[in-house]
Formats: C-alpha cells, structure tokens, sequence
C-alpha cells in the first residue's frame, strides 16, 4: 500500500459523502426516504437561464477553453448585482473572479494566501469544508464560537482579547449556515475593524443573502474592508444552480490577482455556455425571488411543525434555506437520536455535531423539499415510537457491508 501524503491526516470524508450512500440504501420502493439534510434547491433555475445555456451549447463555436478570468459580459453581470443588491460598486474587469462554484474558492484562498503553520479563523458552528481546506493547506486551525447566548452572533469582545498575530485569515459567513443568522452593519463593521487591526484577510461566504433575507448585506459595503476582505458569492442556492458550480470572489485586485495565480493551475475556464446562463440569471428581477421566498417561507413554517413535534426550540427569525434547532434536554445523544428517526421513520435529519462542538445539541432541517414532503415526514414522525429495537445491529450491519 503506497503511503498517503500526511496533508490528509486528520480530514475526513465529508459527512454527507458518507451518510448519503447509508441513507440511500434504507430507500425501498414502499417507502421512500425523505431527506431533509442536504441544502440542494429542488427548484429550478429561471427560464431565461436555461434557455441561454441551451442556445449557447447548440453553438459548434463555443464548446473550447475560455479564459481563466471569466467572459466580460458575466464579469459585468456579477459587478451589476452588486451595485442592485447589495449597493456596492465593483470593478468588473480587476475585482471580480468567477469560480466553479464557491467551495472551489475556498480552496483557492488558502493555498493563495496561507503559508504552513498560519493561523485561521474559523466558526463553530460552521462550514466543515473551512476546517478540512485549512488542514490540508497546513494551517493551524483556531475556532471562534457562534454565541448562542448572543443569537448566534460572533462574540468580538472576546476575540480582541487573544494572540492573533499569527492569524492570516478569518472565515466568516453571514447569513450564517448553519444558524441562519443575519449579521448588521454594525458587526460587520466590528469584524473588518479587527481585521484591519491584526492584519489578517476576513473572507465572508455569502451564499444564502437573498432567502428568506429583505435586507441583502455584503461585507464590501463596510467602510475599510477593501483592503482586508475578499468575498464568496454563487448561484446554487439563491438561483436554485447548485449542480452548475457557478461562483465567484470578489475584492480588491491584488488580491483577486493572487487568487487567479491558483486557479489557473488548477482548471481550464468555465464552459462557455454556463457563462452565458450565468450572465441572464443575474439579471432575474425582484419577482423571480418573491415567488422563491415565498415558496421558502411555506417549507419553514412546514418544518417549524417537525421541529415542534420533536421537542426542540428555534428561533423563528432565521434566513438560509434551513431551520437550526436545539435538541429536547431529555436527548442525551443527538447523533443517536437522529438515527432512530432514520431508521424509525425514514425521514433524515442532520445533526448538528458536524458543523462543530457548539452545535453537539443541535439539528438542522433543510428547506429543499416541497411542502408535502415535509408533511409527509411530520406525519411519519408524529407516529415514530422513537425507539427502533434492532437499531444498533442495523447500523453495525449496513457499516459492514
């Protein structure tokens, strides 16, 4: 056995990759398997778009490499959105880099500015992907705790007060994933004052802005933070694009610049055709995302009920496309008691532990399945005994095979 390279120790398949394949394989023809974990929007994207990937791929002219920097005209399309929605201007040819979708940027970033040993930032509860990008660039990782005490805001005061001299990056993502919380001005404002202080990059990833949000942010928009932040947009939450993996980072142009260094290693330019789907996505008007929210507020209020049934609390203010709730007292293991819905019920849930330690008492439930599914799962759930007898000898058995 040929010896893996020691950047992998210690980073794990990502949860879902593994969960999923067990998750499927309790899928049976009698009862299907509603899956209320992963944030894959079921919805489709707008005509326009896909009628623009069509018309595009039909041309024999445009199916070779593009260039690395994106095609003018989406460059532009991003730098529009963002003067429309968040009121923030960008240069469309220095300061905007389109991505395969934004976890790819993730990547980028690290290898782009981290040198082994730095240290950064990261939230819990969080992303999982900014831990396992920041082991496998050699980076020390330091957790900030997301307060639920302060409605899962980010505890600055507390942050002043430790060593960040070797911080190099802060990962921050508001609204944030897995809480829902929306960030003010004002904090944002907090975060980039701190970062201009200790002279480290604050990165915000910001995909979730325009669900269940009126009041869109971008951490740009903060006096100062053009020459400490970058930030991580895309289209595969707010433009139901997931599978398309379109994205972007957007930020001062050194920066920007150092971020294409990487990428242009490491891939060949977006297809032209999603270029193009991209470019009339980002011209969707306010009632193309009305009619989603709407449909999004639907499944929270749907999911609210699950949530009740179970015993647990939420906040009722949350944006995203999931609800994060805290565990009853009585559950003394979350993990094993998501499985016995599993198994109980069918219905999959996530738990909060993979998001990090502060999230061991919490679950999540995604808002990427319709209405009627999520009845369907309150309803399965309301007749749940929540104790499925052979449950420990299931899972050994479905681990083994």
């Amino acid at each position: 056995m040929i010896q893996t390279a020691n950047r992998i120790k210690g980073v794990e398949e990502y949860y879902f990759s593994k969960k999923l394949t067990e998750v499927r394989s309790l899928d049976s023809p009698e009862l299907r398997v509603i899956n209320l974990g992963i944030g894959s929007p079921d919805l489709a994207p707008s005509e326009n778009a896909i009628d623009a990937l069509v018309a595009s791929a039909k041309n024999p002219a445009n199916h070779g490499y593009q260039n690395y920097k994106g095609i003018p005209q989406l460059r532009q399309a991003v730098a529009d959105f963002y003067k429309k929605i968040y009121s923030v201007s960008i240069n469309a040819e220095t300061e905007i880099l389109p991505l395969m979708g934004s976890k790819e940027g993730i990547m980028h970033i690290c290898m782009a500015f981290v040198n082994e040993g730095d240290e950064v930032l990261i939230p819990d509860p969080g992303y999982p992907t900014y831990a396992s990008v920041a082991k496998l660039t050699g980076a020390e990782i330091v957790t900030y705790q997301m307060s639920e005490k302060l409605n899962w805001g980010i505890d600055v005061a507390t942050l002043r007060k430790k060593n960040l001299s070797k911080v190099k990056i802060m990962w921050v993502n508001f609204p944030h994933m897995p809480t829902g919380r929306i960030a003010s001005k004002n904090e944002l404002k907090e975060l980039v004052d701190l970062a201009r202080e200790n002279n480290f990059l604050i990165v915000n990833d910001n995909p979730y802005s325009l669900i269940l949000n009126e009041n869109p942010l971008s951490i740009l928009s903060i006096d100062g933070a053009e020459d400490v932040a970058l930030e991580l947009n895309s289209l595969s939450k707010s433009h139901n694009m997931a599978g398309w993996r379109i994205g972007w980072v957007a930020g001062k142009k050194d920066y920007i610049d150092a971020v294409l260094r990487v990428k242009s290693n490491m891939d060949s330019g977006m297809f032209l055709g999603l270029q193009h789907a991209a470019t009339e996505a980002l011209k969707n008007g306010d009632d193309w995302f009305q009619k989603q929210n709407s449909i999004y507020q639907k499944r929270q209020q749907a999911a609210s009920k699950i949530l009740d049934e179970l015993g647990c609390t939420y906040s009722s203010k949350q944006s995203g496309l999931f609800v994060w709730a805290k565990a009853p007292d009585h559950i003394d293991d979350v993990e094993k008691w998501i499985d016995e819905i599993l198994y109980g019920t069918k219905v999959f849930i996530t738990p909060g532990f993979i998001f990090g330690e502060t999230g061991r008492r919490f679950i999540r439930i995604s808002l990427c399945a319709t209405e009627e599914k999520l009845n369907e799962a309150l309803g399965r759930i309301q007749n749940l005994r929540f104790k499925v007898p052979n449950l420990k000898s299931e899972i050994s058995n479905l681990n083994s095979k």
